[in-house]
């Protein structure tokens, strides 16, 4: 599979409110450093180092953070990385929307900018004609905690966002390729009871169509959005 052609979509518009006052520090949750390097830096290396191309990065922020993030990135990696703004907090599809402009590839890679992995998760992937989707996942000791995927024959069959009773142990982690069609999906949701525009829900779309395939990850996985979580991947790094 030819990484280098694939379109990436990193999510950096995040506030982390379970971050606030962490460390003394107000910043956006991108922003806060692991082991002395801004996390955002920290994701595009991770990008970078899987086989996708920096030409071909496009980094999602919010109007409050916008110009520090292109800035310090740039400062690292110049001016290839392209950038876009979501204009209101409504949900990580409604995030991923604003980046169809910038995405020009058959497939489109998108990445919760706070999701770390200690292996590439696309080793050895191969995509068959029909597949219109690829979720990730990861054995957890606390599904509760996740997005839950039950799998059967190799593709998921149902998705479940924090189940009190979850169907499996297999935690969604936060990387999701998908063919460029999936723009027109996103424009067919409707807002959740929390007025946001659900990843869950727009991978229910595919798992209707019956083409969602599945891969589970192997090493650590850290979604880093809590101090907790940042300290373990700092321990890891």
């Amino acid at each position: 599979m030819n990484l280098d052609k694939i379109s990436v979509v990193i999510l950096a518009g995040g506030l982390g409110t379970r971050l606030k006052n962490f460390r003394g520090s107000n910043v956006a949750k991108v922003l806060l450093e692991i082991n002395g390097i801004p996390m955002i830096i920290k994701q595009i290396e991770q990008v970078i180092n899987w086989g996708f191309d920096l030409n071909n990065i496009v980094c999602v922020t919010n109007p409050s953070i916008h110009e520090i993030i292109s800035r310090v990135t740039k400062d690292k990696f110049g001016t290839k990385i392209k950038y876009v703004t979501q204009p209101k907090p409504l949900g990580i599809s409604h995030a991923f929307s604003f980046a169809e402009d910038y995405v020009s590839s058959d497939y489109v890679l998108l990445v919760l900018g706070d999701n770390f992995f200690e292996q590439n998760p696309f080793a050895g992937l191969s995509l068959n004609s029909d597949v219109v989707g690829n979720i990730f996942t990861k054995r957890v000791n606390n599904p509760k905690d996740f997005g839950v995927a039950e799998v059967s024959g190799g593709r998921i069959i149902s998705l479940e966002e924090k189940p009190e009773a979850p169907l499996s142990d297999l935690a969604v982690v936060g990387v999701y390729l998908y063919r460029r069609d999936i723009f027109e999906k996103i424009k067919s949701l409707k807002p959740s009871e929390r007025g946001e525009y659900e990843i869950t829900d727009l991978n229910k779309i595919l798992i209707d169509e019956g083409g969602i395939s599945h891969k589970e990850i192997s090493g650590w996985w850290i979604d880093a959005g809590t101090p907790e979580r940042i300290l373990e991947l700092e321990a890891k790094n």
